[in-house]
C-alpha cells in the first residue's frame, strides 16, 4: 500500500497532500537520494515442495527477493549494531490511524503500525547487509508450494501467542481469512479473497457472504486446517506470489476467540512485539511491550524501546521544525510517515549535522488526479481536464527534486518493465496545455463546466490544489474545491456514490509486479465501496487485457505487457492524470538509533529503532 491512503498500500505519507496506498519503495543512503530499481518477481521454487533448499537462505535468482525456508525464518532477528534497550520513543504523526483491524488496513501509516503489533503467516525481513527476504512469520517458512502453484501449505511455529497468553492456532488463521469476506470489511486488500474465489470481481464475497459469524466456513477444498498447526490454501489457478501477498499487513492474524467484528477496529489483540495500551483517536496512542512476544519465533522484528508514544495532529512542517531543532523530548522523536516538509528540505540537506540524521529514497508510488468516470462519462471531457492540469504544481508542493519527479505513467520507474512514457504529455507540458483544453470544451459546448474537486486537507494539498483550480478556471472550467481531512480522505473518495468529479490519490505496488498496480486501480470488476479503482473505470476491453496478462508466466513479458496496458488506459480511457513519482526524505532526533529506510514499507522501518544513551 495502499497504500499507503499512505501511502502500504499499500495507504498517508503525511505532508504530501495526496496520501498513498500500499507498501513498496527503494533503498536509501543516510544523506543521499539513491535510485534502486526493483526487479524482483515471484521467487517461488520451480519445483513442488519447500520454497528454498539452502539453510538460512531459500531459493532466488539474481534480482529476486528470497522466499525463505525454515532456517531463514527462524528467530531471533539479527541484532541491530549498537542497539540498546529501554526508553520511550516519541512518534510525531500528522494523521491518526483510521483502522486498527488488520482486515481493514490498506493505508500506509496503518501498515507501519501493524509491523509492531500484528503478525501474519509471512513478513519481510531486512538484514544488516540491506538484503530483503520474505520469511515465515507465524509460519515456519514462507510456504510450501505444490500442485503447480495451486496448493500452498503453512505450518505454524511453536511458542507463538496472543497478548493474553493464548496460543495462536490454525483456527485463528482460518478465522482471519474467512472474516475477510464479511460485509463489514471494506478497506483491506482483496488479492487473497479473489484468488480463493477464483474471480477478479466484487462477487468474491459470494464465496462466504457473512464471513464465519453464523457457523459458515470456507469448504476444505478452498481452505483446510487439518490440525492446530497446519493451514492449506487451495486455488484453482496457480498463485506463485502468495508469500508476497500474505506479507501484507491486511492479512495479519486475528484471534478467533476475541474477534469482535466491527468493534475489533478499535481494540485489536497484539501478536507482535508491542501492544496498544491506550488510543485516543486524533490525539495519541501508546504502545508498550507485549510480554507474550517471543523473539525466538520472530526473524524480522525487535523490541528495543520500552514504549512508543505517538502524537497525532503534528503536521510535516511542525515535525520537521521540531526534529531539526533537536531539543528536549524531540531528541528522541521521529515520524513513521511524515516527510520533511518541502520548505525545509534544502535546509535539512545543506547542514551536515542535520543531514546525518536524515534517511531518503525513491518510492514506487505514483500520484494521480482521478476523474470520476461515473460523473464525467465523456472521455473527451476527461481529456480536456488532463490537458489543463498543471502537474508542476504537485511537483513543487512535494519539495521539487527532494520530494518527487514528474510522472508520465501510472507505473513507477522503480518497477520492473518500466520505460519512459508520457501518453498524456504531462512530463513534456508540466504547466498544462490550457488552449487544448479550452478547444475541447468549446467543441463540446461545455465552457463553464462545473467541477467538484476534492483534495486532502494538508498544507501541500492546499498548495497544489489551489494552483490546479486556477489553471482549470483559465481553461474554461468552473471549479469548486472541497477539503477533506486526511483521516477520512480515502474512505470518502472510495465511495462509489461520492459527489466529486476529481480527486487525488497515489498508489504503489503491493509487491514488485504490475499485477499489484493495474488490476487494483483500473479493473472495472473491482469497483465497490472501498475499492482502489477511484476513477471507477469499467472498460471491458481493459478488463479482458488484464485477464490475459495475468496468465503470462514469464515475468519479463508480463512486466512489458502491464506497461503497455497502462499507456493504453491513459491515452484511450483517460481515467486519471499521473502527476509525480514520489521520493521520501525523513529525519529523526539525535538520540534515535536504527533509523533505516525500508523499501517494502516505503518509509522508515519501525522494527529496528532504538534509543541511544
Amino acid at each position: 500500500m495502499p497504500g499507503t491512503p499512505s501511502a502500504t498500500g499499500s495507504g498517508n505519507t503525511a505532508g504530501t497532500g495526496i496520501g498513498t496506498r500500499s507498501a513498496l519503495a527503494a533503498a536509501v543512503a543516510a544523506s543521499l537520494l539513491l535510485t534502486a530499481t526493483v526487479t524482483t518477481t515471484a521467487a517461488a521454487a520451480s519445483t513442488d515442495g519447500a520454497a528454498g533448499a539452502n539453510g538460512g537462505g531459500g531459493t532466488a535468482t539474481p534480482g529476486q527477493i528470497v522466499f525463505a525456508d525454515a532456517a531463514g525464518s527462524t528467530g531471533p532477528a539479527q541484532p541491530v549494531p549498537g542497539a540498546s534497550s529501554g526508553g520511550t520513543l516519541n512518534v510525531l504523526q500528522q494523521d491518526t490511524f483510521g483502522h486498527l483491524d488488520p482486515a481493514q488496513v490498506r493505508v500506509n501509516n496503518q501498515a507501519q503500525l501493524a509491523t509492531l503489533i500484528d503478525r501474519g503467516l509471512t513478513t519481510y525481513r531486512l538484514d544488516n547487509a540491506g538484503n530483503y527476504s520474505v520469511v515465515g512469520d507465524l509460519a515456519t517458512d514462507s510456504g510450501r508450494m505444490s500442485d503447480g502453484g495451486r496448493t500452498w501449505t503453512y505450518t505454524l511455529k511453536s511458542g507463538i501467542r496472543w497478548e493474553d497468553g493464548t496460543p495462536i492456532t490454525s483456527a485463528d488463521i482460518r478465522q482471519s481469512v474467512e472474516r475477510l469476506f464479511a460485509p463489514f470489511v471494506t478497506n483491506g486488500p482483496t488479492y487473497l479473497q479473489h484468488w480463493l474465489a477464483n474471480t477478479s470481481g466484487a462477487d468474491y464475497r459470494n464465496l462466504l457472504p457473512e464471513g464465519p459469524y453464523n457457523g459458515s466456513h470456507l469448504p476444505d477444498s478452498v481452505l483446510s486446517t487439518p490440525d492446530a498447526k497446519t493451514i492449506v490454501f487451495h486455488f484453482q489457478q496457480a498463485q506463485p506470489d502468495l508469500p508476497y501477498a500474505l506479507a501484507l499487513a491486511g492479512y495479519s492474524a486475528v484471534p478467533a476467540a476475541r474477534d469482535t467484528k466491527e468493534a475489533y477496529d478499535t481494540a485489536p489483540v497484539a501478536s507482535g512485539p508491542y501492544r496498544v495500551e491506550n488510543f485516543t483517536p486524533g490525539v495519541s496512542m501508546t504502545l508498550v511491550r507485549n510480554p507474550q512476544w517471543d523473539p525466538a519465533t520472530d526473524s524480522a522484528r525487535h523490541q528495543y524501546p520500552d514504549k512508543f508514544q505517538i502524537s497525532f495532529g503534528v503536521s510535516a512542517v511542525d515535525s520537521t521544525r521540531r526534529i531539526m531543532a533537536d531539543a528536549g523530548d524531540d531528541r528522541t522523536a521521529l515520524s513513521f510517515t511524515n516527510s520533511v516538509d518541502a520548505a525545509h528540505t534544502n535546509a535539512v540537506m545543506a547542514d551536515p549535522a542535520t543531514a546525518a540524521r536524515a534517511i531518503s529514497g525513491y518510492q514506487p508510488y505514483v500520484a494521480q488526479i482521478n476523474f470520476n468516470t461515473r460523473r464525467i462519462t465523456d472521455a473527451r471531457l476527461r481529456q480536456a481536464l488532463a490537458y489543463a492540469i498543471p502537474t508542476r504544481a504537485v511537483y513543487d508542493a512535494q519539495g521539487g527534486q527532494w520530494g518527487a519527479e514528474l510522472a508520465g505513467s501510472y507505473i513507477s520507474p522503480t518497477m520492473p518493465g518500466y520505460r519512459a512514457s508520457d501518453p498524456l504529455g504531462k512530463v513534456a507540458h508540466p504547466d498544462g496545455e490550457p488552449d487544448k483544453a479550452r478547444k475541447i470544451l468549446k467543441s463540446e459546448h461545455k465552457l463553464g463546466m462545473k467541477i467538484r474537486y476534492a483534495f486532502v486537507d494538508t498544507p501541500a494539498g492546499q498548495q497544489y490544489s489551489a494552483a490546479i483550480e486556477a489553471a482549470l478556471d483559465r481553461a474554461g472550467f468552473d471549479v469548486e474545491r472541497v477539503a477533506i481531512p486526511g483521516r477520512n480522505y480515502y474512505d470518502t473518495i472510495g465511495k462509489t456514490d461520492n459527489a466529486f468529479d476529481m480527486y487525488a490519490s497515489a498508489w504503489g505496488a503491493d509487491w514488485p509486479s504490475g499485477l499489484t498496480v493495474i488490476p487494483p486501480v483500473f479493473d472495472g470488476r473491482t469497483v465497490a465501496n472501498g475499492s482502489s479503482n477511484y476513477s471507477m473505470l469499467n472498460d471491458p476491453r481493459v478488463n479482458r487485457r488484464i485477464d490475459r496478462i495475468k496468465t503470462q508466466t514469464d515475468p519479463g513479458r508480463a512486466a512489458t505487457a502491464w506497461m503497455a496496458l497502462a499507456d493504453h488506459i491513459a491515452k484511450t480511457d483517460v481515467p486519471a492524470v499521473p502527476t509525480v513519482s514520489y521520493k521520501q526524505l525523513q529525519i529523526s532526533g539525535s538520540r534515535v538509533g536504527g533509523a533505516v529506510y525500508h523499501r517494502m514499507y516505503a518509509n522508515i522501518d519501525p522494527t529496528r529503532l532504538y534509543l541511544k544513551p
